[in-house]
């Protein structure tokens, strides 16, 4: 009775923030490291030929299975979950949350985000908006799959951005920015993966940063280890850490989903 108690305190609020961002949350695990770059070491380039090479290595798969913990922590609440995820490339995004007892699952494809979770008994079944709203930037499935591959979310290359290092990574920013919606990108000079993405916007007190503690090297592929998600609106400030246990690369996958009856359905105001 305790467990279950406990359960219902926390799953809206933690399911609500989980599906926000567990699309954002991605990595595979492999073998092999890279080896370290001092910020002496780092050849100067141009911005083009490091958004050259950032696209240069750009993974290429046809699907993946992983398991993987994930925790998460507002300052009030601090949780993990494990959370089994699925992906076929540039068409599917699968997540299946569990915190003791199965908690949630969630369905992104390029035209529609589903989700359901089982305490509360609600779902939801629309498109991009709701991440949208919940993340506090424009969001469509390929820039999710960027962002959970280790690639930058905007692409870098429909403009011009100036290039700088600062301390062991390369900085790109916009040549030219809009003062309401700031953007930084960090890429590390080891693999040319994004070391952090930076997205804020200054007038409403919002901002998201993406990190990438760790990378690894899977086959010919270079892919995420560890992936951190630093959220601030307002007051509020959230942090979610992934890392994955296993993953399986270029297996048969299915994508088993369907929203029970009787399931409340949330609507976006």
């Amino acid at each position: 009775m305790n467990t279950t108690k406990n359960l219902n305190a926390f799953s809206k609020r933690w399911v609500m923030k989980w599906i926000a961002f567990s699309t954002m949350l991605f990595l595979v695990y492999g073998c092999g490291t890279s080896k370290s770059v001092t910020a002496e070491a780092i050849p100067v380039l141009s911005s083009r030929n490091i958004i050259k090479k950032h696209y240069d290595n750009n993974p290429e798969f046809k699907t993946l299975y992983a398991r993987m913990k994930a925790r998460y922590d507002d300052g009030k609440n601090a949780q993990s979950v494990s959370v089994n995820l699925r992906m076929e490339r540039d068409k599917t995004i699968w997540l299946s949350a569990s915190y003791l007892i199965p908690l949630a699952k969630v369905k992104i494809t390029p035209n529609r985000v589903q989700f359901y979770e089982k305490i509360k008994k609600t779902y939801f079944d629309g498109d991009f908006a709701f991440l949208s709203e919940k993340v506090g930037t424009d969001l469509n499935f390929e820039k999710v799959q960027n962002l959970l591959l280790g690639q930058a979310l905007f692409d870098l290359r429909d403009e011009r951005y100036e290039a700088s290092v600062n301390a062991r990574n390369y900085v790109l920013v916009p040549e030219r920015e809009l003062s309401l919606f700031q953007r930084l990108f960090k890429v590390s000079p080891e693999n040319f993966k994004m070391s952090e993405q930076r997205l804020s916007q200054p007038a409403q007190d919002r901002s998201v940063r993406v990190s990438y503690p760790s990378y690894q090297n899977v086959g010919d592929m270079v892919l995420p280890k560890e992936i951190k998600i630093e959220s601030l609106d307002g007051k509020r400030y959230t942090i979610i850490e992934v890392n994955y246990r296993t993953v399986e690369l270029n297996n048969k996958v299915t994508f088993p989903f369907s929203i029970p009856d009787g399931y409340d359905e949330i609507l976006i105001k």
